[in-house]
């Protein structure tokens, strides 16, 4: 790679082998500007004396940098006590998988964190470089706010996008009544509908025997549309997975599946789940990858006793989605979806994110012919640069 950059450059001038956006184009030059794609093209000149830095990688392919849905930014965990707290996430931990966006939760503990770190943490991120977002609430019904209201929550916060992680089917939930789910996805879609917003409904699904029951319950007696609501985890088993496979068919609904870095016996890896939902018929633009990183993976007994815990990483994310590719489950400009173009049609980012194109936000990941992040930008900023 050769630069040339001057003292404060306004613009990056990227040079690749090729660009995915994701599908093939001619171009191989990219004009970032303010923080968005100004132009493509090939051999694109620039006048003498603008302020521009440029970046030449013939040997790598740019794609749509790559959007987590699920990070535990301020760590998950807690099961087990106070001693088990998990870390918080950094921006180069992030950045160095080729992600660009991430959307913070909280999970079990919405005691000891709270929506404020959360929000406190996402801005953090955002300081560094990283497009980050979150989720009002936790597993907790009702959800814990900023404001004291959901509405306002979604309404007056912009890096509030939606609800999230709420729990369902797990003994760790609020066993919240049908009732409540129904008027807590409502409360987010009227308070999402007054900012702009999709107003996705994350939920959490635990490996309770009502399963997916109560979204179907959702979908089926109430108004609310589908693309609305997000299950997540849905590979925790193979019984559920084959119920996420009718519930994404029979409403046209998009599902999550979690890069377990150790399914365990019951799991299924990403790789496993996806190659299987597709397999179904499900097709492609339904599902989404997530990482659920620096969560908590904890292990009960069946009497519902902790037994211990490990820390989540994304590392699963990208090793299962390369793996998805080399094995010709998908093609690589389909595959890019399910990390990409996928989720950011999902949280409502679409029209500036998941896409290389002219106008949407100078996200890029540079990947090598093994599929490998080597460079991160994300505003047309480089936040990694791993070679």
């Amino acid at each position: 790679m050769t630069r040339h950059a001057h003292d404060a450059p306004l613009m990056t001038l990227l040079r690749v082998g090729r660009i995915l956006a994701p599908e093939p184009r001619e171009e191989t030059d990219i004009l970032i500007a303010n923080g968005r794609v100004a132009a493509l093209g090939r051999d694109l000149a620039i006048p003498e004396g603008w302020p521009v830095a440029l970046i030449e990688a013939p040997e790598l392919t740019a794609v749509p940098a790559f959007i987590d849905q699920h990070v535990h930014v301020t760590g998950g965990g807690g099961e087990g006590g106070c001693g088990t707290r998990c870390p918080e996430i950094t921006a180069h931990e992030i950045a160095s998988m080729g992600i660009a966006t991430v959307v913070g939760v909280l999970g079990t503990d919405g005691i000891s964190r709270s929506p404020a770190d959360l929000l406190a943490k996402v801005r953090g991120l955002c300081a560094e470089g990283v497009s980050a977002y979150m989720y009002t609430g936790s597993y907790r019904v009702p959800p814990p706010t900023l404001t004291g209201d959901l509405q306002r929550d979604l309404a007056w916060i912009p890096e509030i996008i939606g609800l999230g992680e709420l729990a369902i089917s797990d003994h760790r939930s609020s066993q919240p009544r049908q009732d409540e789910i129904a008027r807590l996805v409502s409360d987010t879609r009227v308070g999402a509908m007054l900012a702009g917003k999709r107003g996705i409904c994350h939920f959490h699904v635990g490996d309770g025997k009502r399963g997916l029951e109560p979204l179907r319950r959702l979908l089926a007696e109430t108004e609310i549309p589908a693309d609305q609501v997000i299950p997540t985890h849905v590979n925790r088993h193979r019984a559920l997975l084959e119920e996420a496979v009718d519930y994404a068919l029979t409403f046209h609904a998009c599902v999550d599946v979690t890069a377990f870095e150790d399914a365990g016996e019951d799991g299924l890896s990403a790789f496993d789940a996806v190659s299987l939902l597709l397999d179904r018929g499900v097709p492609r633009g339904q599902i989404t990858l997530s990482s659920d990183c620096n969560g908590s993976l904890p292990e009960f007994d069946a009497k519902g006793e902790y037994l211990g815990m490990k820390v989540a990483r994304n590392t699963a994310l990208i090793t299962d989605w390369q793996r998805l590719v080399r094995e010709q489950v998908l093609p690589l400009e389909e595959a890019l979806g399910l990390i990409s173009g996928n989720v950011a049609r999902v949280l409502g980012l679409h029209d500036r994110k998941g896409h290389l194109a002219v106008g949407f936000d100078a996200d890029v990941t540079l990947i090598n012919d093994a599929l490998q992040p080597q460079c991160t930008f994300v505003g047309g900023r480089c936040l990694y640069d791993g070679r």
